[in-house]
């Protein structure tokens, strides 16, 4: 019981960089896709949770020219996932009324 701590210990700390780099990576990947930048930091909040990594990297390649949010929403659409769009929808929502931040 004793060794398992600190294995536990370790891991939680390693999850908890790995969301760390989850979140700037789809902050940064929000950015290039023409997002401001209080917008993006409020919506990979709320993706990183709820998205699992592959589909993270589906919007990853959504870089390209500035957009609004709604071009940008438009844009996840085509991706054809449900669930992505729902978070992605759901997250503009919540950071564009101000209810979060």
């Amino acid at each position: 019981m004793r060794r398992i701590l600190p294995v536990l210990a370790l891991a939680l700390a390693l999850s908890g960089c790995v969301h760390d780099i989850a979140r700037g990576q789809v902050k940064s990947a929000l950015v290039g896709a023409g997002l401001s930048e209080p917008v993006s930091q409020c919506m990979s909040d709320h993706m990183v949770d709820k998205l699992s990594i592959p589909q993270l990297r589906k919007l990853q390649a959504l870089q390209g020219p500035k957009r609004s949010l709604f071009d940008y929403v438009r844009a996840v659409q085509k991706i054809n996932d449900p669930e992505v769009i729902r978070v992605t929808v759901a997250a503009a929502g919540l950071c564009m009324s101000g209810w979060e931040r």
